[in-house]
């Protein structure tokens, strides 16, 4: 699948990505990808205690992605909370670079091509359904979170919580 590019900003992410850390620019890359697939992407989500995925995105017929952005051999290699998240989604993603050795990546998960400017998703994995009560409160959650980060954006100094 290739994405096709929108023009859209991150959390007030410029166009200058030489600052930002890697994983945030790559972010920034998967989630133009998600939306001009019609899914709407949430960066930096928590969905459990003690979890936070790097994208999490809820897709156009509800189903529900998430996919860690790793910048590094040994960023993935300390990542050992990932095998979590997958109880919190439909699909769960790798998104890596160009440089970033792909076969560390288990083949069962999916992977995700990018940079700071865009994505393609190389590997769809299975599809593991969530359970109804599990997918209803994670929607609540996930929209609360957008509807918070939203009122900051109109009203920085207005006290929203998220």
């Amino acid at each position: 699948m290739t994405c096709v590019l929108l023009s859209f900003i991150i959390s007030g992410m410029s166009d200058d990505l030489s600052l930002a850390p890697p994983g945030r620019v790559l972010a920034r890359g998967v989630c133009r990808c998600l939306t001009s697939l019609g899914f709407a992407p949430l960066t930096e989500f928590v969905p459990a205690r003690g979890l936070r995925v790097d994208v999490m995105a809820l897709g156009p017929k509800g189903e529900i992605w998430v996919v860690e952005c790793k910048s590094s051999r040994a960023d993935f290699r300390s990542d050992h909370k990932w095998q979590g998240y997958l109880d919190w989604c439909d699909r769960f993603f790798w998104a890596v670079d160009l440089e970033f050795p792909q076969e560390l990546l288990p083949p069962e998960t999916g992977l995700i091509l990018g940079d700071g400017f865009g994505a393609e998703v190389l590997r769809m994995p299975e599809a593991e359904p969530l359970a109804p009560a599990r997918r209803k409160v994670l929607v609540q959650g996930f929209a609360r979170q957008a509807a918070l980060r939203l009122a900051r954006v109109y009203d920085p100094q207005g006290g929203g919580m998220g």
